[in-house]
């Protein structure tokens, strides 16, 4: 039975080719995806052969790439891959698209995930042309039933001239009332607050508008999501967890936290994964999650029953977990919600509910700023993406990584990032798997005993505090952050003598 039940657009179904036909070079297109779900799954690619054939002509043809995170091999591989792509925002993770931005040839406009659809609404990014946007089903009235991730798509299809529209069949039917889309959005000088105060407060609809006569285009597909495998908790993994179990008892036995927490925010990746799964033994009881993806680690603790809700913007599942999701799909209503990623991740929202929000880094420095997104402070890893808009927010935030990288040659803590995406005013706990940092309430000085002696490996424990003690005795009269800079810089010179700066 067809997905597109609206006569008007059912007259619109044409091929990928086809539709990929009314993209032009130079045009900005906005992208359904995030974080490998919901993106489109036939038009990049025949975009694609469009562009290498015209590159074979002599021909320039490029695009703006605009998404709501991240998307897979066959829309940012493929599009890196013909070098279609000249301007790429807010967030990748594909390793062909990030080769190509660290060689200088696509321009990165690496924005917080909560700033992205204003900063168009704004006019920042200038016109959009083209919006490419997975649906799991086109309804009677026109109204689109969201797929498995919402990210930026009802910015992309308000704002976009023309609009394309992926219906796919792979998702089933059921995601029909899993979603929550909030049209309230106004520009300054005419915002109003945003009218949620619980996590899982409907305060929108469950479908997507459009306005059909923008839509130029319909293709039918039934392609799975590319679902990411995590790692099994490995030791240092499963201690980083254990760590901040630890931390969260010790909050709510002091009175600054009640005893099933406050709504938790988690990154993407192992690390964070094995957080959700060492909850999953704990004594902490109706947790509820306010985050960007829910990845299997969140799933479980929804079967389990620890925890009862989780709103977020995205899912992010291994296959496993996404086949279990499909096989259970209706137990899950109720239980699980999806937003855009203005509310997802808006700073209003994180603040008024009080968010826990823990997110990996690549390195912090003694004096508690983070770099989550830099090698060496010149090769980007990914980006930014949402720990912004939580970690500044939030209650209480946590960073967190292992020690060491590179098989112990290189240490995540050191004298000074070589790149800041959170700085020491915004950065409260910062947790390895040797210990955790509580720098809430520390001038510099202690921070950078505490991140030492509780974070560092022993391995460069004194290292660090011989950095330390002779960057006090050099600077008298500034020993506020006192730093040895040069010396300071020769600590990332460590990512060259392995052998390489790629991450």
């Amino acid at each position: 039975m067809s997905r597109i039940t609206c006569p008007i657009l059912q007259g619109k179904v044409t091929s990928a080719e086809r539709a990929a036909e009314f993209i032009q070079d130079e045009d900005s297109v906005g992208m359904s995806g995030f974080t490998g779900a919901g993106y489109p799954k036939l038009v990049p690619s025949a975009l694609a052969k469009r562009m290498a054939a015209a590159h074979t002509r002599g021909e320039n043809f490029q695009i703006g790439l605009w998404t709501g995170a991240s998307t897979a091999p066959d829309a940012d591989g493929v599009l890196a891959a013909v070098n279609g792509v000249s301007k790429r925002l807010p967030y990748n993770s594909d390793p062909t698209m990030r080769a190509l931005i660290n060689a200088g040839e696509v321009d990165y406009i690496d924005a917080h995930l909560s700033h992205s659809a204003q900063n168009l609404w704004f006019g920042f990014y200038g016109n959009l042309d083209v919006a490419v946007v997975e649906v799991a089903a086109i309804l009677p009235n026109g109204l689109l039933v969201p797929s498995s991730s919402v990210g930026n798509n009802k910015t992309w299809l308000e704002q976009a001239d023309k609009v394309i529209l992926e219906v796919n069949s792979w998702h089933p039917r059921e995601l029909e009332g899993f979603h929550d889309i909030y049209y309230g959005t106004r520009l300054p000088p005419h915002r109003k607050p945003i009218p949620l105060t619980k996590p899982m407060q409907r305060i929108g609809e469950p479908y997507l508008r459009v306005d059909p006569a923008k839509v130029v285009a319909v293709v039918e597909t039934n392609h799975r999501d590319r679902n990411a495998a995590f790692d099994p908790p490995d030791v240092r993994s499963e201690a980083i967890a254990s760590h901040m179990l630890d931390f969260l008892r010790h909050e709510v036995a002091a009175n600054r936290m009640p005893p099933h927490l406050l709504p938790l925010q988690s990154g993407v990746g192992n690390v964070a994964n094995a957080v959700m799964a060492s909850l999953q033994h704990s004594e902490f009881e109706g947790l509820v999650a306010f985050t960007e993806v829910i990845q299997d680690g969140m799933l479980d603790l929804i079967d389990s029953g620890k925890m009862v809700a989780a709103s977020a913007t995205s899912f992010g599942l291994s296959d496993t977990g996404a086949q279990h999701f499909l096989d259970h799909i209706d137990s899950y209503k109720g239980k699980i919600l999806l937003r855009s990623e203005e509310i997802s991740n808006h700073p209003e929202l994180v603040r008024r509910l009080g968010v826990i929000a823990m997110n990996g880094m690549i390195e912090a420095d003694i004096y508690g700023n983070v770099n989550s997104t830099h090698i060496m402070g010149s090769a980007i890893m990914n980006g930014i993406g949402g720990s912004g808009d939580f970690s500044r927010n939030a209650y209480v935030n946590f960073f967190l990584s292992p020690s060491t990288a590179r098989d112990g040659a290189i240490s995540a803590i050191v004298p000074m990032v070589s790149h800041v995406d959170h700085t020491e005013h915004d950065v409260q706990i910062i947790v390895t798997e040797q210990g955790l940092a509580d720098l809430r309430g520390l001038s510099p000085a202690d921070r950078a005993e505490r991140v030492i002696a509780n974070c560092a490996h022993p391995d460069f424990r004194d290292l660090l505090s011989d950095y330390v003690s002779r960057a006090w005795a050099a600077r008298p009269h500034a020993r506020h952050t006192p730093h040895l800079l040069n010396e300071s810089l020769s600590w990332h010179q460590r990512y060259l003598d392995t052998g390489s700066m790629q991450p």
